[in-house]
């Protein structure tokens, strides 16, 4: 089998290491964005965001038992 030559057309898509505006919309209004988001779904933030705090307060008085436990 003989070999044809193909040309190809391809794109190279490229970002310079000195563009300074990657994701502006990203960051645009990022608190009213997560405003918005809470307000929306907030009983899924509720529960979310409670167990975390729960099991974080329980190991942050956990540890701080621990420490004071030579005291008594």
């Amino acid at each position: 089998m003989g070999k044809i030559p193909v040309k190809i057309k391809s794109v190279v898509y490229g970002l310079s290491p000195f563009q300074q505006k990657v994701m502006p919309g990203l960051w645009k209004d990022f608190t009213g964005k997560v405003t918005h988001k809470v307000t929306d779904n907030w009983l899924n933030t509720i529960l979310l965001v409670g167990p975390v705090v729960g099991v974080y307060t329980y190991v942050q008085s956990y540890q701080e038992r621990e420490k004071m436990h030579h005291r008594f």
